[in-house]
């Protein structure tokens, strides 16, 4: 009891001097009259107390950091206009986000077999990780792919490995995400081509292909073409869906590369939404009207382990896209106006030490994405900084999502983080600080020209030197490896081997396919396509002459190549 006097009187002391509640200048009469007291006691702790933006954060928040901010203009109600508290008016009320595990190595075969094995453990979509060789338009024959088949995703040469790859899943009920960009129309052609195989009408395919090019100029550099030529196949694509693929999202615009690169919170939303601008306006210039294609965009964002301000982001996010679409492009539908968002929790933030700990990360950065409304989350293996995921360490991930799914509440009220003073105010800095990136992005002619100029390449490099930095001098502590290390190395982690076999067999496949199909069939498709590459038509539907005539990828890469060329590295100023 006398412990508990004490703990009430020292309480007391602390905010018998703070003025009313409804009082201006109340967070500063605190500040000054009780804060200063407390820290003169006890000083906080000798580090910058900011967002990994660099955004400074105060000691606490009060409605005074809100200013003359209007609920009904910055909030509004779920599933209406900005849509900050969500695209859906009851979100994860009326249905759970679609938990989409991203997986894919070694053979179709392989793959597929995992992909089963996640539907059965209560994986609700697939996600697709094609191999270097296959994002670079090389089949697993060729020279530049030694090494590398099926190495950091599944190898996909022809339409009869994405049939082995897609065996007993049934395309009508199935959502697919496929990571793939330079050679995205090729992908979305053999999808398309296995799903009229397995008898499903391309109205009812759903699904998603990444195709974004632009961030690969900027962070990741698998493109093939030069800038415009990959920009001419993404507006086909767009045409396409649009035409043929009610169902199916043709784009998504992926931050989570430039967030992986070195890119903050910030620069990560600014950047997507600049690139998201490019590719609005080159749909719109190769003829098609906004509200015919924009709420087919989709959008792929990384989550980090700054909780509150990742949170901030994807609020953010919404609320400026509803803006650009309304009022940059005056599309008229409200579903153009909506930013939906798939969510991967952050690669970059795994350790090889002490892997355990990134289960942690992982829960953390997956309640983050929740919070922030994301509509599918992937969550990250705890030891995918070692190799691809054990069939143990896939399992957990999943797991993960659904214990934040059905244990923690989370998901049983809308937006439950609005109105903190906190989120609000941080919500409204990070979207001021996105729209000046954007602003300057503009100035400089939009994001191809900004990339063209190095503008944005350099922004990362800083930022990510900038956190490098603070790491080595122990700024930034990283559980594991700068502190808290262990003295004694931790027992060898079991890990996912791919049989270097794989390329060998999918050689053995190559040579197969090539000896027995129509070679005149495959010649005449190929040329139909450099006839559509070199004028104006729509390149689609010649791919997908060329995939059913049993071209090879690798084929068909080659024949654009012949028409656009090849593109070249655009170096940071």
């Amino acid at each position: 009891m006398g412990q508990r006097r004490t703990r009430e009187r020292k309480t007391a002391a602390l905010t018998e001097s703070v003025p009313p509640s409804n009082g201006s200048g109340r967070k500063a009469a605190w500040e000054a009259q009780v804060l200063r007291r407390a820290l003169e006691r006890s000083p906080e702790r000798q580090r910058r107390f900011e967002t990994s933006s660099g955004i400074p954060l105060e000691t606490v928040y009060t409605s005074e950091d809100l200013g003359s901010w209007d609920e009904v203009e910055r909030l509004g109600m779920p599933g209406t206009y900005p849509y900050t508290r969500g695209v859906q008016p009851t979100m994860y009320r009326g249905r759970l986000w679609t938990m989409r595990q991203y997986a894919g190595y070694a053979s179709a075969e392989e793959s597929n077999a995992r992909y089963r094995y996640l539907l059965q453990q209560g994986q609700t979509g697939l996600s697709v990780a094609f191999d270097l060789p296959t994002q670079m338009g090389y089949d697993s024959d060729h020279l530049m792919a030694e090494g590398e088949v099926g190495k950091v995703g599944v190898a996909i040469d022809s339409v009869l490995d994405m049939e082995r790859l897609l065996a007993d899943i049934p395309l009508d009920q199935v959502s697919t995400s496929m990571t793939i960009n330079a050679t995205a129309p090729i992908l979305l052609a053999l999808y398309v081509a296995v799903g009229k195989r397995q008898g499903v009408s391309l109205g009812k395919l759903s699904g998603t292909i990444q195709n974004d090019i632009l961030k690969e100029y900027i962070a990741r550099g698998t493109y093939i073409y030069p800038p415009a030529a990959s920009m001419r196949l993404i507006a086909d694509v767009f045409a396409y869906c649009t035409r043929e693929l009610p169902n199916w999202n043709f784009i998504n615009v992926s931050g989570y590369h430039m967030r992986e690169a070195g890119a903050t919170a910030v620069q990560e939303l600014a950047f997507t939404l600049a690139n998201a601008i490019a590719y609005t306006r080159a749909a719109i210039e190769s003829g098609l009207d906004v509200d015919t294609f924009a709420g087919r965009l989709g959008f792929f964002f990384d989550s980090h382990n700054n909780l509150f301000e990742e949170v901030a982001k994807f609020r953010a996010a919404r609320r400026m896209w509803a803006k650009i679409m309304r009022e940059q492009f005056g599309a008229q539908n409200p579903r153009s106006w909506l930013l939906r968002f798939h969510t991967q929790t952050a690669g970059v933030t795994l350790q090889a030490q002490q892997v355990d700990n990134n289960v942690v990360r992982v829960g953390v950065q997956a309640l983050a994405a929740i919070l922030g409304g994301t509509q599918s989350l992937h969550t990250n293996a705890r030891d995918e900084a070692l190799a691809l995921p054990t069939e143990e360490s896939a399992r957990l991930a999943l797991r993960t999502q659904q214990v934040l799914a059905h244990e923690s509440g989370v998901a049983d009220v809308v937006d439950p983080l609005a109105g903190s003073y906190f989120v609000e105010k941080l919500t409204d800095e990070v979207e001021q600080a996105a729209w000046r990136y954007i602003d300057e992005i503009e100035r400089l002619g939009g994001a191809l020209q900004a990339i063209e100029q190095g503008y944005l390449q350099a922004e990362i490099q800083e930022s990510a030197y900038r956190f490098q930095q603070e790491i080595e001098r122990g700024e930034r502590v990283i559980v594991g490896v700068n502190r808290f290390v262990d003295e004694h190395p931790a027992a060898a982690q079991p890990i996912l081997r791919v049989d270097p076999a794989v390329r060998d067999r999918q050689a053995a496949q190559l040579a197969e396919l090539r000896a027995t199909r129509d070679q005149a069939a495959a010649r005449e498709a190929l040329a139909q396509l450099v006839g559509a590459a070199r004028g104006a038509d729509n390149t689609m539907p010649r791919i997908l002459a060329c995939v059913e005539s049993l071209c090879t990828l690798g084929e068909i890469s080659d024949a654009l190549r012949g028409v656009f060329g090849e593109g070249h590295e655009l170096s940071a100023v």
